[in-house]
């Protein structure tokens, strides 16, 4: 994967590398959710909660923790930032035509496949049920 580094210009940017191959918009209809102007307020918009900043905006993703697209074959197409959890996330089509979002699995590239189910082979990204009897 190729790394980005930064051109120091402020102290903020010393030392800093982005990896090029993440992207960062994420699908329309897997997303969810509103940012609220939190910043400590009360129902009244009173500061209560002392030096709490604003924030970035940040939408929730739709991740699929069941994975229960059984016996069918998905291919990592993106691997997203989520700001939510403070990991990565990979976009996933399935063949028939779905698209979830699942937790990175460690070691995983764009263009890997991946399945769940309870036949399927031991490897990196692949879900097996907990009572495969």
């Amino acid at each position: 994967m190729a790394i980005h580094l930064y051109k120091t210009s402020t102290p903020s940017t010393r030392n800093g590398a982005v990896d090029s191959k993440v992207k960062s918009n994420p699908r329309n209809n897997l997303i969810y959710g509103q940012h609220h102007c939190g910043k400590g307020r009360n129902a009244r918009g009173i500061i209560t909660a002392g030096h709490r900043g604003g924030g970035h905006k940040r939408l929730y993703r739709k991740i699929d923790f069941r994975r229960n697209e059984k016996d069918i074959y998905g291919r990592i197409v993106t691997i997203e930032y989520d700001p939510n959890r403070n990991a990565y996330i990979c976009l996933i089509h399935y063949r028939d035509g779905e698209k979830r979002y699942i937790l990175h699995p460690r070691g995983a590239i764009i263009g890997d496949t991946i399945v769940s189910g309870t036949e399927v082979p031991i490897k990196m990204g692949n879900a097996l049920p907990l009572s495969a009897v």
